[in-house]
């Protein structure tokens, strides 16, 4: 018995995106080329050919703009210039100019919700008084109770804590994250206008695409209105009471005005650029309407990374996206890591049983239809490092909540016997977050030509991602087949050449007669039996 979900693809050179594996690239952590311990562009330049031979299509890059890097390059002062700790606009020219002599795109992350505290609008707006012009570009209210010392209302921070901060002269101005991250006003036409000559400004300079940060929360309700909350309601909360529908302050409707003004500047460009929206929305409904035509090209479907280690947890999110691609006429986004998530090996139990786990969410990954976005180092099996010293860590969050992200943000391992780990030159010892002894097992270099490392598993996949006809964009289908409790298997492709995926998340050995030839496996395939904790993929001609 089988059940199929089609998607029709149209495939065009301006669709590369429809199933591009596209690398995240954490920019203070992947590569360092002048041995400050920070990573930077022409470290990323150095180590496109890594790239290029791991087979990814597309590299997004964090923010490198000029910051005051609070939130790690996230509260922007400059939108058109680069920060002096990652280089020049030059270099960034450079490291793009590279990166598509290679076949090798680029993709900029777009911080438009809010900017730094010290980008020149808000020292004006503060400079500036209460009802000036300038600080219409922001959101400053006046604050309740009898002299203004209440906050304007009940908003939290998602780093925790208060959403209003009081400045000398009474006012309140609104950060739906850190203090030194106020939000913009998006009612404002200046800021409307700011932002799409931004794009322009990027867009001239080559880049493929953008991936909008926050991209449900640049809208706020008129009239900011209570929500109620009766404690401090921060991060994943916070996400379920968006499900919930009651955040006046995320994917209000008028935010899709701003992405239709945009669309077409994207659209005048050759190439096929485009835009990927990181939103969370109440309803699968809700975030289908950031995507289409008229819109942005993809959404961020974080339901995948969510999903926890069972068949029936993958197969009910994986079902769901692809209706929901079939309804907008865009694949979905497959994501098993991220900057702001533990890394899955370490989601998926640790040690050995995590990287078997991870190893096989890989392979799942990427014999789905769709793009596929990759975070560095996951590749090589990295866990999250769980033990950094308290004093080492600059997420914001953690001074507020005790929660930290940086721990999937340790600088990537190259190559040598000491950390760094030829994270910068050589002779280098410094790292701005220092890598744990056990990562020597885990570098590149350990790892490239070894049978069996993660490393040479992920380019074995990605290989025949690429090249394998049933796994072409517009080889969208997806047929499931019955199996027994605990084991997920599909097959793409049709009439001489199908390949099947099969992951086993059950108890025991799976039986693989009848599914063909094996191609590649998370695991060695003993008696022609899958192992717990495994995936392969099969080859029917």
């Amino acid at each position: 018995m089988t059940v199929s979900t089609t998607i029709t693809l149209p495939r065009t050179d301006d669709d590369w995106w429809r199933s591009a594996v596209v690398y995240q690239v954490y920019v203070r952590s992947l590569a360092d080329s002048n041995g400050d311990g920070v990573g930077d562009l022409a470290g990323i330049r150095e180590r496109l050919p890594y790239l290029r031979d791991l087979g990814v299509d597309a590299l997004w890059l964090t923010p490198f703009y000029t910051s005051p890097m609070v939130d790690g390059g996230y509260d922007v002062a400059d939108y058109r210039d680069v920060d002096p700790m990652f280089g020049t606009l030059a270099d960034f020219d450079a490291m793009i100019t590279d990166a598509h002599s290679l076949g090798l795109r680029i993709i900029v992350d777009l911080v438009p919700n809010h900017t730094s505290s010290a980008h020149r609008w808000f020292v004006d707006a503060l400079a500036a008084g209460p009802g000036s012009p300038e600080r219409a570009r922001y959101l400053f209210a006046d604050g309740k109770g009898a002299h203004g010392e209440l906050p304007p209302n009940d908003w939290e921070s998602i780093f925790g804590g208060p959403a209003w901060t009081r400045i000398a002269d009474g006012q309140w101005y609104l950060h739906l994250f850190d203090p030194a991250q106020p939000d913009l006003n998006w009612r404002h036409p200046e800021v409307r206008a700011e932002f799409e000559d931004v794009l322009r400004f990027w867009l001239d300079r080559g880049v493929d695409g953008f991936r909008v940060d926050v991209a449900h929360g640049m809208i706020k309700a008129e009239g900011l209105p209570d929500v109620g909350f009766s404690t401090a309601t921060t991060g994943q909360r916070q996400v379920e009471l968006l499900g919930k529908g009651r955040l006046p302050y995320f994917d209000q409707d008028e935010v899709h005005e701003i992405y239709r003004a945009w669309r077409p500047i994207l659209d005048s460009y050759p190439g096929g650029r485009m835009a990927v929206a990181e939103a969370w929305a109440e309803t699968p409904e809700r975030l289908a309407r950031y995507i289409g035509p008229d819109e942005l090209h993809q959404a961020f479907s974080f339901d995948f990374l969510d999903a926890t280690w069972s068949a029936d947890s993958f197969r009910k999110v994986i079902d769901t996206a692809l209706a929901e691609a079939t309804v907008v006429g865009a694949p979905t986004t497959w994501v098993l890591s991220n900057h702001d998530k533990q890394r899955h090996v370490t989601r998926y139990g640790d040690g050995p049983d995590g990287l078997r786990r991870a190893r096989a969410a890989s392979l799942l990954m990427l014999a789905l239809p769709g793009s596929a976005y990759l975070y560095q180092g996951e590749e090589l099996g990295l866990p999250e490092v769980l033990d950094l010293p308290d004093e080492l860590r600059q997420d914001p969050a953690f001074l507020r909540t005790g929660e930290s992200r940086d721990g999937c943000r340790v600088p990537i391992p190259w190559s040598g016997e000491l950390a760094p780990y030829g994270f910068g030159p050589a002779g280098s010892e410094l790292s701005w977050l220092p890598a744990p002894a056990t990562w020597r097992a885990l570098s590149v270099a350990t790892q490239a030509g070894a049978p069996g490392s993660t490393l040479e598993l992920y380019r074995t996949a990605l290989r025949i991602r690429r090249e394998h006809p049933a796994l072409a964009a517009d080889a969208g289908e997806v047929t499931w087949s019955q199996t027994e409790p605990g084991v997920l298997a599909f097959s793409r492709g049709a009439g001489d050449t199908v390949l099947t995926c099969v992951v086993n998340l059950g108890a025991a050995p799976v039986a693989l007669d009848g599914y063909g030839t094996p191609v590649v496996a998370s695991a060695p395939l003993t008696d022609h039996l899958l192992p717990v904790d495994a995936a392969a993929w099969f080859e029917r001609r």
